[in-house]
């Protein structure tokens, strides 16, 4: 029986673990500065200078109805690479605290539960139990369509045509 597994980056977010294909992380950073963005939805409110390139700051609690907490020494921002509208695109998400990279097994992973979550179900693509703990794998594509409305998003490939 072949089993497949994925390497994961596991965070915090308001003491839920959740986790991340670690092929999509680009870098885990310290706080950097945040300029907020007047009428931008509170879900990417803020920008972040990444490398000398202008990033959403994506905050995943405002997703999961979480409340909003002030950083604190541990907070990290988890920058990413996902495809938005077609285009690969660079994304800051904000965690309370980054764990390791770890592997995570389809064996040890579950479909959501239709019922019982304080959470959305369709933001949450898979369970994962470690050590008797629940790891959330979101579903990054269903979050953003529903909550991202990241228009203001620079592509990392910017096409001629639009």
């Amino acid at each position: 029986m072949s089993q497949h597994a994925i390497e994961a980056l596991t965070f915090d977010l308001q003491g839920e673990t959740f986790a991340l294909e670690a092929g999509l992380v680009r870098e885990v950073l310290d706080l950097l500065p945040e300029t907020e963005v007047p009428g931008a939805p509170s879900f990417v409110g803020a920008v972040i200078n990444f490398r000398g390139r202008i990033i959403p700051l994506v905050d995943l609690r405002i997703a999961f109805d979480m409340e909003r907490n002030d950083p604190t020494i541990d907070t990290r921002i988890v920058v990413i690479e996902h495809p938005l509208d077609g285009e690969p695109a660079l994304i800051g998400l904000r965690a309370d605290k980054v764990h390791e990279v770890t592997t995570i097994t389809e064996e040890t992973t579950e479909e959501v539960p239709r019922i019982g979550l304080r959470w959305r179900t369709d933001f949450i693509r898979r369970l994962a139990r470690r050590d008797g703990d629940l790891i959330v794998i979101p579903d990054l594509d269903q979050i953003f369509a529903a909550r991202g409305q990241t228009a203001s998003v620079t592509p990392l490939h910017t096409s001629q045509a639009r």
